[in-house]
This record gives C-alpha cells, sequence and structure tokens, in this order.
C-alpha cells in the first residue's frame, strides 16, 4: 500500500472538513465494493492453483490415491481430501 499526500488529491473543503475529525495521523480510504478483486487474478494465482487442483481431481478420479497425491504435490493429507471431494469443476 502506499500512501499519498492528501493535498496532491483532495481538494482544500474536503481535507479541512477531515481536519475535524483527524490531524496528523495516517487515514486509510478502502474501495468501494464494486472495486474489489479476489485474491489471485491480478497476479493469475488463482489460475495457477485451480489448474493443479483439476489435475489432482483427474488423477484422483484415475486411480491415484489421496496419499500418492499428497506426496507428489507436497501437500497434507486433509488438503487432498478437500481438493478431491470438493464439488468444483
Amino acid at each position: 500500500m502506499k500512501y499519498i499526500n492528501a493535498n496532491k488529491v483532495l481538494p482544500e473543503s474536503l481535507i479541512l472538513e477531515i481536519q475535524k475529525y483527524v490531524q496528523g495521523e495516517t487515514v486509510y480510504i478502502p474501495k468501494q465494493e464494486t472495486e474489489y478483486r479476489k485474491w489471485g487474478t491480478s497476479s493469475g494465482a488463482r489460475q495457477l492453483l485451480d489448474r493443479r487442483n483439476a489435475s489432482i481431481r483427474h488423477s484422483f478420479i484415475n486411480g491415484s490415491s489421496i496419499q500418492q497425491l499428497a506426496e507428489e504435490y507436497y501437500l497434507s493429507i486433509e488438503t487432498i481430501k478437500k481438493i478431491v471431494y470438493s464439488h468444483k469443476k
């Protein structure tokens, strides 16, 4: 998160109004909910995990055991169970 000087982006009247409530402090202004993005969508990490999980499900359907998958993907048995028994396609 980077900080921006309010004097550079806000009108003076708004700064004066904000100063009635807080002065000399850092104030976080969150994004509007419509601007939120799900985790990993910007970096591509979500797609990478979705492909990995699909591969795990495919291997499980084709006969790999949960123990084998845990060892192959370096994940816990419980994590593999969550992936293979979830209904996400």
